[in-house]
């Protein structure tokens, strides 16, 4: 039967993805871009989260949400998934991403992209190149917008060993606004790279800010201890929740390490 969901899940995810881009195309290219994010953009989180619960049987709840600001703020969560970019954009007021160049090219994805001001970097960029894409992003931030950035910068299996960039932490010096860590397993429900979807049920759990002000490196040193913490202690929490769920090596190496007290 798992094989059945996934393909159900996969067919109406894609499908259901498509349709909706198309039909909707004219009202949200005529409408005002906020309008667009509200009805198609959130439209979208709220259209693949139900499509997860009806035919993977994967649900979530949210903690935390009144650590989610209206006004602008960096929302830090960690990436395992390409549920995760999408599972919060029915509470997030006016989201806007840092992501990869080539899908800001891809026909009418990008042209939606493009539509919303998403940011493009190019990962090879340095110096100058960079310099503008943090410039751009900081005047999205000061219309009171949302910047939802992975620290890890790519997706990573539930457990593995962290790998934090450090772009987070120009970005908390230079756009001075606080800091919003959420950490979360959708990895076990909708793994990078396969097709398999599982279900069952598991927690968003949105921490409290770190505020701007405090020393670049200092607020770092914070971000990734506060986020590795809480990750490992969801983790138990989920995994023990979920024993159905058939998991990665590296999940149950981290799990066993965990228990052991060895993390």
């Amino acid at each position: 039967m798992g094989a059945i969901h996934s393909a159900a899940f996969n067919t109406a995810f894609y499908v259901g993805t498509a349709l909706r881009m198309i039909v909707q195309s004219p009202y949200y290219f005529m409408a005002s871009r906020k309008d667009a994010y509200r009805v198609v953009v959130q439209g979208w989180g709220r259209f693949v989260n139900r499509q997860m619960r009806i035919w993977a049987g994967a649900t979530f709840e949210i903690e935390g949400l009144e650590h989610l600001p209206d006004g602008p703020c960096i929302i830090s969560p960690k990436h395992q998934s390409a549920w995760d970019t999408i599972m919060l954009l029915p509470w997030i007021p006016d989201s806007v991403f840092m992501l990869k160049r080539e899908l800001i090219q891809m026909p009418l994805f990008g042209w939606y992209l493009k539509k919303q001001r998403q940011i493009a970097v190019d990962r090879a960029q340095t110096g100058r190149a960079m310099a503008d894409a943090i410039a751009r992003t900081k005047a999205e931030v000061e219309t009171g917008r949302q910047l939802v950035i992975f620290p890890e910068g790519t997706r990573r299996p539930p457990g593995a060993e962290p790998e934090y960039k450090r772009g987070i932490q120009r970005l908390y010096r230079d756009l001075g606004v606080p800091v919003i860590p959420v950490v979360m397993h959708p990895g076990l429900f909708w793994p990078r790279g396969s097709f398999r979807r599982q279900g069952g049920h598991f927690k968003v759990r949105i921490l409290p800010p770190i505020l701007p002000g405090k020393d670049p490196k200092a607020f770092f040193s914070e971000l990734v201890e506060t986020m590795e913490r809480e990750s490992d202690r969801l983790l138990l929490e989920t995994v023990e929740a979920n024993p159905h769920l058939d998991l990665p090596e590296v999940t149950k190496r981290r799990i066993f390490a965990l228990r052991a007290g060895e993390g």
